[in-house]
């Protein structure tokens, strides 16, 4: 009786620290699973961020600026047409006669 007692206390035992190794290695795995969870989460943010760092960069390297050589050229040029001459108005001026709104052009007025 005691060889049947002996055996169940150690299957009893083997069952009881299967159980035990069975909860510790779940555990292990959800403690992996969320250190994989946060490592993903770390990454895309990393990944996110160097997105943007990159397309500040191009964005910085095409910025467009001011052709100034052309800029002045125009302006010399504009200023060899005379001194009547402005983009509204173009070289031969403002002709006179139009700015009468319909009246005489005479000193009176009549």
């Amino acid at each position: 009786m005691s060889a049947i007692i002996t055996a169940a206390v150690a299957i009893t035992v083997g069952t009881a620290y299967s159980i035990y190794s069975g909860e510790r290695a779940a555990a292990a795995q959800k403690d992996a699973l969320a250190q994989q969870a946060a490592a993903n989460q770390q990454a895309q943010t990393q990944a996110k961020s160097q997105a943007k760092l990159q397309e500040e960069a191009t964005n910085k390297s095409m910025t467009k600026k001011p052709d100034s050589g052309a800029i002045l050229s125009a302006a010399e040029q504009a200023g060899k047409a005379g001194p009547s001459s402005t983009m509204l108005t173009g070289t031969s001026g403002v002709d006179v006669s139009q700015l009468g709104l319909g009246k005489k052009n005479t000193l009176l007025g009549g």
